[in-house]
């Protein structure tokens, strides 16, 4: 029997040596090395601020237009340590976009999975859906909060709206990607209704609802602090309204750092679970390129 190495042997010289494939370009080691990233991100924050201090120094900019970097890091170092902040804003933001994104992925997901299942109720629930998601989000803060007061309760509705419909699509599409070969195989296998979800639609999706979950947590994040924004009386976002009412730029600027913290953190946290519950996926497997 003619082995694989027999029927495509290496290419070989005239003289009978095999040739060795070219070495790698820098172009091709660079987006090979997985962790590039952490060489490259630090580097650019660095000329960021380089830019930002010489601009400050050149246009002599005062301090309540934009102040200066190291007054924005001082700043920020004294609100990520107070416990103030800590308890009242971070903790109040952080319970609505994680309430939001719990209460988006029940009935995202639930739905999703309805309308992927079920192309009846997709044809009379998708209009009355996507109409819904249409309407811009902020005007809905005043009724949200004029029907559910200014606590956290109005929050949480308003990151759970901007969370479903990621969710929701993406589990939709997850479901109608189950290959129909899977479909005649528990078919032939004579499978019950729950394992026919278990050992296909939930494998197959599982990499759709992750990715969906992704976004919906950066919509989340978005819909709490602007609830908080326009009508809160704890949260970030009011934070940062009391910080402009305040005039205090530095710690103004300080708590959008504390926001864009806040928000990659709970993406990384989302991100890292990806890669735990789907491993074997190739979404989250390294990509190497020729």
């Amino acid at each position: 029997m003619t082995t694989t190495d027999q029927r495509h042997p290496a290419p070989t010289t005239s003289s009978g040596q095999q040739l060795r494939p070219p070495p790698p370009t820098l172009s091709q080691r660079l987006r090979n090395n997985r962790w590039l990233s952490f060489y490259t991100s630090p580097l650019l924050i660095a000329l960021f601020l380089v830019a930002w201090k010489v601009y400050v120094e050149v246009t002599d900019l005062s301090r309540f237009v934009l102040p200066a970097p190291e007054a924005v890091f001082t700043s920020f170092i004294e609100q990520i340590t107070d416990p103030f902040v800590w308890q009242t804003h971070i903790w109040t933001t952080f319970y609505e976009v994680m309430m939001g994104l719990a209460l988006a992925i029940i009935l995202g997901v639930g739905l999703g999975l309805m309308i992927g299942k079920s192309p009846l109720f997709d044809r009379i629930a998708r209009p009355f859906i996507v109409a819904t998601q249409v309407v811009p989000k902020v005007a809905l803060v005043p009724l949200f909060i004029l029907w559910l007061g200014f606590g956290p309760s109005s929050k949480v509705v308003m990151a759970a709206l901007l969370a479903f419909f990621p969710l929701l699509i993406n589990t939709s599409f997850g479901v109608r990607s189950v290959p129909g070969s899977m479909h005649d195989l528990m078919t032939t296998l004579k499978a019950s209704r729950w394992e026919r979800f278990w050992r296909a639609d939930l494998p197959y999706t599982m990499p759709f609802i992750l990715a969906g979950m992704e976004l919906a947590v950066v919509q989340a994040t978005i819909g709490a602090i602007v609830g908080e924004y326009l009508g809160g009386d704890k949260g970030l976002g009011r934070y940062a309204v009391n910080l402009q009412n305040g005039l205090q730029v530095d710690k103004l600027f300080g708590a959008i750092l504390i926001m864009a913290l806040f928000g990659f953190t709970l993406y990384s946290v989302v991100t890292g679970a990806r890669r735990l519950l789907i491993p074997w996926h190739e979404s989250v497997q390294p990509r190497r390129t020729p």
